[in-house]
């Protein structure tokens, strides 16, 4: 049975009235666990489209970048995208379950809000109704705000881009600390680190824009201390 499948499966279970909380409990266990990360990503991404009041095609676009889609799982995908994205009411139950689940892998939620800043900022413009959204689900995630203002940075332009945001660390920081965060940050990208986490293969692609914008971040710090 593959992930769209048991997808469909839990989807049509909610669809028959069970509720949201009984049908994560019981995707609490590998492989399921990849099930609700992607109905998460997948419902939360419909949604955070939606946030502005209309889903663009980039939009779109931009969430099937975020997760590839095998040509025989389209028709799956698009009806759970479909059925998500009609409003945004309800988000914050699929943030709190997601949350629960991985309440002790910070790492994995990041990754889906990741995810969301991706489908967020794909038709150009950062939305102050996206920005609330996003803050939101941030919050609902238990992430630090200086987290939240770190992945804005990277992703929105007219949040000025700062290295040490991007690191976590004070531009007080001594020169060994900050290269201590980014290896950490570096380590926690790596592929195989997330595929330990049970992070669904799709989700490593976000990884890549996050290991360049670490490593220009630790090279942009490096050149100003140089200075």
């Amino acid at each position: 049975m593959n992930l769209w499948t048991r997808i469909s499966e839990a989807l049509a279970a909610l669809a028959s009235g069970e509720s949201l909380s009984v049908v994560f409990d019981h995707l609490r266990s590998p492989p399921e666990r990849s099930v609700a990360f992607t109905i998460a990503v997948i419902a939360l991404g419909a949604k955070m489209a939606k946030a502005d009041g209309h889903v663009t095609r980039d939009e779109v676009t931009a969430f099937r970048e975020v997760f590839h889609i095998a040509s025989a799982d389209e028709d799956n995908a698009a009806r759970v995208f479909n059925m998500a994205r009609q409003d945004v009411a309800g988000f914050e139950d699929y943030a709190s379950r997601i949350a629960d689940m991985f309440g002790e892998e910070p790492s994995t939620l990041c990754d889906l809000l990741e995810g969301l800043f991706h489908i967020a900022m794909a038709d150009g413009f950062y939305h102050p109704s996206e920005n609330e959204f996003l803050q939101q689900v941030a919050q609902i995630f238990g992430l630090p705000d200086s987290e939240f203002r770190a992945l804005r940075a990277r992703f929105v332009p007219d949040a000025m881009p700062d290295p040490y945001s991007v690191l976590g660390v004070s531009p007080d920081a001594a020169l060994d600390e900050i290269r201590k965060s980014w290896r950490a940050m570096v380590r926690e990208t790596h592929p195989d680190r997330m595929i330990a986490r049970g992070v669904p293969q799709e989700a490593i692609l976000m990884a890549e824009k996050r290991m360049v914008d670490i490593n220009r971040a630790w090279e942009d710090i490096q050149k100003d201390r140089a200075a």
